[in-house]
């Protein structure tokens, strides 16, 4: 819901809300915070709350020492599981210079200019994300271990399934923020959990997948466990996915699903660093329904691209992404890679399995294969291609 100042002041004064948490992202998508009182938010709003830059992953080249935090009154949200009395609001803000122009690494602002690049060319995108995360039970001493929560498998219920109270307890938590989750059902691992999310608008979309992961983290702490959303957190078990639904349509209402995802798989090799940012990332490939290969298929398999036509609509879903991935610029690079597709009318290219490229089978190689490419240079701001490459 957009707000103005003023209902956002009022909003605030009916909910007694008493601190605001002014949230941003690194260039890794970690969520970052500074807690202001809610008096603070006009100022806020108006010039900017500051932060130091240079002690930001991926804003060290920036040159100015501070930097400003603009929130986006359209993100605010309550957050449940704080008091009643004296309650904390969260809302997602922009970074900008002290001249008041947006930040050229700030991730959010990245996405956004894909979007209006999208909407100028008469073509809108919207992602749906099918995430998966572990359940791990904690210590005496409340650190984390590796003990599986239960020893459930897909789709099993309870009792072998002791999740299920804690994703309902998930889920009506992100809809008390205003976020809209499509199902959820215990994944193939012991511990293992998966929860879906409608197509959003692409900011919409990240901004979702941001908090899903702070409640899911918070949520599974309030039950004494802890939430692992790394790709393979136990090496004898299915890894951790963040499969993405694609969605492209032009204005006028004609579907441009196929020639988006054809974008996508040309472009896949280039941005798979930016997709699967951490070592632990390539040890899931290939095992599992986890891909390996630049490859798609119709029939439900382990595909790279899963792509279903049905009721007059296409449906494409990506699943080499995981959660240790921004999804601002996840969601960037594949605007930008599907527009490439519509321009040029690309097609998905039938081939033998072993005529499949591979995708890259290291972090080492990912960054190679991303430093050299003409595309990711375009779509990524050199500072942060920098910080994912060396």
């Amino acid at each position: 819901m957009k707000y103005t100042l003023e209902e956002a002041l009022n909003y605030i004064k009916e909910e007694d809300v008493k601190f605001i948490r002014l949230a941003f992202r690194d260039a890794f998508g970690i969520q970052k915070n500074i807690s202001v009182l809610s008096g603070e938010l006009r100022k806020a709003v108006e010039f900017g709350s500051p932060i130091n830059a240079r002690a930001i992953a991926g804003f060290e080249d920036s040159p100015h020492p501070y930097l400003y935090l603009r929130p986006d009154l359209s993100t605010m949200a309550i957050l449940p599981w704080r008091p009643d009395s004296g309650r904390v609001l969260r809302v997602f803000c922009d970074v900008y210079t002290p001249e008041g122009k947006e930040y050229e690494s700030d991730t959010r602002r990245i996405l956004k200019k894909a979007v209006e690049e999208a909407e100028a060319e008469g073509v809108e995108f919207r992602f749906g994300s099918e995430m998966e995360f572990y359940l791990f039970r904690t210590d005496e001493d409340g650190n984390p271990t590796k003990i599986p929560y239960d020893s459930a498998g897909y789709m099993d219920i309870a009792p072998l399934d002791k999740c299920e109270n804690i994703r309902r307890e998930i889920i009506l938590t992100i809809e008390r923020m205003g976020l809209v989750p499509e199902r959820s059902h215990h994944e193939a691992g012991p511990g293992q959990n998966e929860i879906d999310f409608h197509y959003g608008r692409p900011l919409k979309a990240a901004d979702q997948m941001s908090t899903f992961k702070m409640v899911v983290s918070t949520i599974a702490g309030l039950y004494g466990l802890t939430a692992d959303f790394s790709p393979m957190p136990l090496k004898d078990q299915p890894g951790n996915g963040y499969h993405i639904n694609i969605y492209a349509q032009d204005q006028d209402g004609q579907d441009k699903v196929m020639y988006a995802a054809a974008g996508i798989m040309e472009r896949i090799r280039d941005m798979t660093l930016f997709l699967n940012p951490s070592d632990n990332s390539y040890e899931r490939f290939g095992t599992g329904s986890a891909p390996d290969r630049v490859n798609w298929s119709g029939a439900g398999t382990s595909g790279l691209m899963y792509i279903e036509s049905r009721n007059g609509r296409t449906r494409a879903e990506l699943r080499s992404p995981d959660a240790s991935g921004n999804p601002y610029l996840i969601y960037t690079l594949l605007i930008h890679a599907g527009l490439d597709g519509i321009r040029k009318r690309l097609t998905l290219t039938e081939r033998a399995e072993k005529e499949c490229p591979l995708l890259p089978a290291s972090k080492k190689e990912a960054a190679m294969i991303a430093g050299e490419s003409d595309f990711i240079k375009r779509v990524i701001p050199g500072g942060i291609l920098l910080k994912y490459t060396t």
